[in-house]
């Protein structure tokens, strides 16, 4: 293995992997840290946890094993990737991860650079922006677990770590590979570690992956890794196999429990043409909506695809948390869809879209799935997914605010037929 990634969610690292896949490299998702050795055609591998929203030490602590046995792996070069709106708590956990990771790493520097311009991420003198609007006007400012209320990725990050963060900013960046080089060094000798990157589109990215090829540690949004490839392909250490991917054959079906405004425009499409189920976080919480329930209002409808989702407007979803608190609703609507998912994949449920990175984090870890299979790319960061596990079903991971309108009837025709 030559790049090892670390994903703080399932939706991000499928994201990831198929970023480096398009590159060229022969990828692999891996659901949490393995117990044995990867496959030695593996490339680049993807450990996906379930760490954006845990205890900051339990974050810290998952992140260091990964980072451990992909190095055991043979990695040359460790991603740290987060979401491209920087999801995350005045307290972390991006800030205090990447920091542990610079320690144990030994690095210079490492660039933060949570970039994705196919999905409108874009990073000027440090600002986030969101399809063109800073990202404390994106809508995400109303997320119910990582609100996200200042677009200065600097001074967010401030908030979570010790040592004074660096900016690499646009003027500089588009000056190239050398100005880069030459700006992230005089960062590292002011004895900043963690440096900021701008970046508006794709040229960008690409400059700034030359630029780091001999890092020890990166972090970003999966727009980070789109140079990356290509500091490996330069060396001929690429094999040209790519990952291998099947489709799968038979019966579907959607999960949705993010809450975006993208997400609620998608289900609002996708039930326009398919059998829906709303499921309130009141009925949830007060046993009126079990996953048996759900189960068998979708296996009367399996002919039609139908969705399950609990994609709330975000003051319902604020209402309900003030009730019961915060993390007993999105426990209780976690394990909900895990159950769920269960359930559909031991019926026959062959093809299976979820959105939402917490649930997907939820429903990959109840499917006990081992790693994943990187297939075509539906929409810009959402590949299909073949799983390798007890139940060997084809997947779809989408994080909240990704895909087009109409995603949820493009994932199921790439994952396969009926």
């Amino acid at each position: 293995m030559l790049l090892g990634c670390i994903a703080d969610d399932f939706t991000g690292a499928s994201d990831l992997a198929n970023t480096l896949a398009k590159g060229g490299m022969a990828t692999m998702q891996f659901v949490g840290v393995p117990d044995g050795a990867a496959p030695a055609e593996c490339e680049a591998g993807v450990v996906a946890l379930k760490s954006r929203t845990i205890p900051v030490a339990q974050a810290v602590a998952q992140s260091l094993a990964a980072c451990e046995w992909l190095l055991a792996q043979g990695c040359t070069q460790i991603l740290f990737k987060y979401c491209s709106t920087f999801d995350s708590t005045k307290e972390g956990n991006i800030g205090p991860v990447a920091e542990a990771l610079v320690a144990r790493l030994g690095a210079d520097v490492a660039v933060v650079c949570p970039v994705f311009p196919a999905t409108g991420r874009t990073l000027f003198n440090g600002h986030l922006f969101v399809g063109g609007v800073l990202l404390s006007e994106s809508g995400m400012q109303n997320h119910p677990l990582t609100p996200m209320t200042d677009p200065d990725i600097r001074r967010w990050l401030s908030h979570q770590t010790k040592g004074e963060v660096g900016l690499v900013p646009f003027s500089v960046v588009r000056q190239g590979f050398d100005a880069i080089q030459i700006a992230l060094a005089e960062e590292a000798k002011a004895g900043r570690r963690l440096a900021v990157v701008d970046a508006v589109a794709d040229d960008d990215l690409l400059a700034i992956g030359g630029a780091i090829g001999g890092a020890k540690l990166v972090t970003g949004g999966s727009g980070i890794a789109l140079g990356l490839p290509e500091n490996f392909r330069k060396k001929g250490l690429l094999s040209g196999r790519g990952t291998s991917f099947t489709p799968g054959r038979g019966s579907a079906a959607v999960i949705s429990g993010s809450c975006s405004t993208q997400s609620r425009a998608q289900v609002k499409a996708y039930t326009a043409r398919h059998p829906g189920l709303a499921v309130m976080p009141d009925d949830v919480m007060s046993g009126a909506m079990t996953a048996q329930k759900a189960f068998d209002h979708v296996m009367e409808r399996i002919g039609h695809a139908p969705m399950v989702y609990s994609s709330a407007d975000p003051s319902e979803v604020k209402a309900a948390q003030e009730r019961y608190g915060k993390d007993e609703v999105a426990g209780a609507i976690e394990g909900f869809f895990g159950e769920l998912a269960v359930m559909l994949a031991d019926a026959g449920v062959a093809r299976l879209v979820v959105g939402g990175g917490e649930t997907s984090g939820a429903v990959v870890t109840a499917l006990e799935v081992d790693r994943f299979h990187i297939g075509p790319e539906i929409d810009p960061g959402v590949p299909a997914l073949a799983a390798e596990g007890p139940r060997p079903i084809r997947l779809a991971l989408k994080s909240g605010n990704f895909g087009a309108l109409d995603f949820y009837d493009k994932a199921l025709a790439a994952l396969g037929d009926a």
